[in-house]
């Protein structure tokens, strides 16, 4: 969108699911890179909101509850004020954060649905879906994981493959089984709402190709989509929590998640801007419902449905198809809402080399991280800033915690700050001195400092955070390149106007890092602000060297960061691998044996030693190899799942034992012919089942 055009901003961060706390991963895709555009708007003084809020509905909810004991609405309020108080404690500067089980919430997405059943957008289908028939439910989306018939990862949901990123239906799933109960499920008849997706693939493709500036991981993905041809989607849902479908026929039946959680962004700008409850009675339904009236406070429909709103959705890359396919689809067949400008989708952020899993507790729970680093917010939010999964998937560490603290931080940005105030108050008593004469040095330094910010901006306004922070850091280095090679301390007995010159220039850099590093940092500017005693300035400020007037009097100098030890670090692995080892020896237990079975059937399988003679990666996948093997029958290929515990270099020559008669099945467009037979551990983790010594291939297994 033009820049000129624009009047407004409507920013969604991802709503967080309240069945536990946030952690460094949620922070790292969405809601630091949010809060550093709306905080950098604001700077700019654009007209801005900033929603979010807890997505409270649907089956994990409900299983929360029944694990603790408790009903789902008590787990969403607990869920609701840890999630809230840890983004408020951390600085993530929501205007709202409200939830999808307020009535304004339910009433909202409701009516959404209501006029699109109304103008006949939806199809009424009677269809097989999964019922889990020891747990007595229909299965979401999620509660299901299978084979996936694209890639052949063994562990793709209901709705996606997280490894290569299709977009799937339950019924798609090769093998399913129910993750309520480990039970496979049956299917049984039941009627939903479907929203028709390919009716719409026109518009979208049109959307989305207006749109090339996009992160290519969002556009691709969505072309993905697109060119596999867009089908229709069910948006109701056969649960008991959750936003009631306001249609007749409908009982017991609530709205799909991913249908009510967008429309959570609508309700939380009404809720924000204040909209007056007045009770009215409802003859037909014979019940008082809530009639809304928008107060001077603001109008929430010109953040939602005004072409001069610029509107961008911050999410993780798992949440790309609903806010890119999904949400939009919605959007246009309503008809009265403007769809997003951009949706800057970050990758995954793996912690020590490893997948986080909230369920293994494999972890850093925000809440955790503001009790055992007190005060030290702005550490982790440089941290997660300076390697954020923008474009792939990126690595959190511990040690590289500390090392950008003590070497970055510390090191950089502290000691230029702490030199230039102390040196003020050594040398003139805390007050800013007189800009005497220039040198050509003095001016290159000034130069470049005003040439910093348009460059922070530009950074920003592409959604490259990291590069954006890292020109911040650049100004530290300036001035600290700048007080080695100008030497104050050694010039001020035989120049002193030459140091006045020095530390004002110095003083004006710092004053502009205040303002470029607030996005980033806000804790760390307004420590610095109160050091300076000045406040106030906004980004079109910044590059000035008149900032901090001659004779402006300091306030005392305060070390911004200090040092991160490496026993602290250390405690922290520690916990990491006693929450591995806890969990480890919590599920660690033999598979239950299968049904018997008879001689006859096991004579069936043709199992035989082959030797593997050529590997390699399947491209666009994670875990997957093509390999040749030598069954001494034939040469062939098999197509297994074990990229991630085997480098295609190092199986060359391996003997495997191979079931030879298994009918042939395409894979990723690769047709493979046998299985090769693995052993997995409690953890998951494969190993070949292999003969102890060399043996003749085509040797037969029984």
């Amino acid at each position: 969108m033009d820049n000129d055009k624009i009047k407004r901003y409507t920013v969604t961060a991802a709503l967080p699911y309240t069945n536990g706390p946030v952690h460094i991963g949620h922070l790292a895709g969405v809601y630091l890179p949010a809060d550093t555009y709306v905080r950098y708007l604001r700077s700019n003084k654009k007209d801005v909101k900033f929603i979010c809020g807890s997505d409270e509905n649907g089956v994990p909810i409900t299983l929360k509850a029944k694990k603790e004991g408790i009903t789902p609405q008590e787990v969403v309020d607990k869920y609701h004020k840890i999630i809230g108080d840890s983004f408020q404690e951390f600085g993530v500067s929501f205007d709202i954060y409200h939830r999808t089980s307020s009535l304004t919430h339910h009433q909202t997405a409701e009516a959404f649905f209501e006029k699109l059943y109304n103008d006949g957008v939806f199809t009424e289908e009677v269809t097989e879906q999964y019922y889990d028939e020891k747990a007595q439910s229909f299965l979401a989306d999620r509660y299901i994981t299978g084979t996936c018939p694209k890639c052949g990862n063994e562990n793709a949901y209901g709705d996606q493959c997280e490894n290569c990123g299709s977009t799937l239906n339950a019924t798609d799933l090769i093998n399913p089984k129910s993750t309520l109960s480990g039970e496979p499920p049956v299917r049984r008849e039941t009627k939903n709402w479907f929203l028709p997706l390919d009716k719409y693939e026109d518009k979208l493709r049109a959307y989305i190709e207006s749109h090339k500036e996009w992160r290519p991981n969002v556009y691709g993905q969505c072309q993905s989509w697109l060119n596999a041809g867009l089908q229709p989607r069910a948006m109701t849902r056969d649960l008991d929590w959750g936003v009631r479908v306001p249609v007749k026929g409908a009982d017991g039946k609530v709205l799909y998640v991913w249908f009510d959680a967008p429309i959570g962004y609508i309700s939380a700008t009404k809720e924000l801007c204040n909209y007056a409850k007045l009770d009215v009675w409802n003859p037909k339904a014979e019940e008082y419902y809530i009639r809304q009236v928008a107060t001077d406070k603001c109008d929430w429909e010109a953040y939602w449905k005004e072409e001069e709103t610029k509107l961008v959705h911050f999410i993780g890359k798992d949440n790309i198809v609903f806010h890119c396919v999904i949400f939009p689809a919605m959007l246009i067949a309503h008809g009265d809402y403007i769809l997003a400008d951009n949706v800057p989708a970050n990758e995954f952020l793996n912690l020590e080399g490893q997948k986080i899993s909230t369920s293994k507790n494999w972890a850093v729970w925000l809440n955790e991280y503001l009790l055992e680093f007190k005060d030290q917010q702005d550490v982790l939010r440089y941290v997660l800033t300076a390697t954020a999964p923008e474009t792939k998937d990126n690595d959190f560490t511990w040690k590289d915690f500390q090392a950008r603290n003590n070497n970055e931080l510390v090191a950089i940005l502290g000691n230029f700050i702490n030199r230039v105030t102390v040196l003020t108050h050594k040398y003139f008593d805390g007050k800013v001195p007189t800009l005497m004469d220039l040198t050509e040095q003095d001016q290159a330094v000034i130069d470049e400092l005003a040439a910093a910010p348009a460059k922070v901006s530009a950074s920003i306004e592409n959604y490259r955070f990291r590069e954006a922070l890292g020109e911040v850091m650049n100004i530290a280095r300036l001035g600290n390149k700048y007080l080695a090679e100008t030497e104050p301390w050694k010039v001020i007995k035989a120049d002193e106007d030459r140091v006045r010159t020095i530390l004002n220039i110095s003083l004006q850099i710092a004053a502009n890092i205040e303002i470029l590093i607030e996005p980033f940092l806000p804790f760390t500017a307004g420590k610095l602000q109160k050091m300076l005693n000045y406040g106030g300035h906004l980004w079109a400020d910044a590059g000035s060297i008149n900032l901090l007037k001659r004779g402006h009097q300091l306030n005392e100098p305060v070390l911004l960061f200090s040092k991160i030890e490496d026993e602290t670090v250390q405690g922290q692995i520690d916990k990491l691998n006693n929450s591995k080892a806890e969990n480890i020896a919590a599920n660690k237990k033999v598979a239950p044996a299968k049904p018997n079975i008879q001689f006859d059937d096991f004579g069936t399988m043709d199992i035989r030693i082959a030797t593997i003679i050529a590997a390699e990666k399947v491209e666009k996948t994670k875990k997957l190899l093509k390999l040749t093997v030598n069954t001494g029958l034939d040469e062939r290929t098999v197509v297994s799942g074990i990229a991630e515990y085997y480098q295609p270099e190092d199986i060359i020559g391996q003997q495997v034992s191979l079931l030879v008669n298994l009918a042939p099945r395409e894979i990723k467009g690769i047709v493979s012919q046998g299985m090769i037979l693995m052993a997995e551990d409690s953890e998951g983790r494969l190993t070949f089942v292999a003969p102890g010594v060399k043996f003749e291939e085509g040797s037969t297994i029984r």
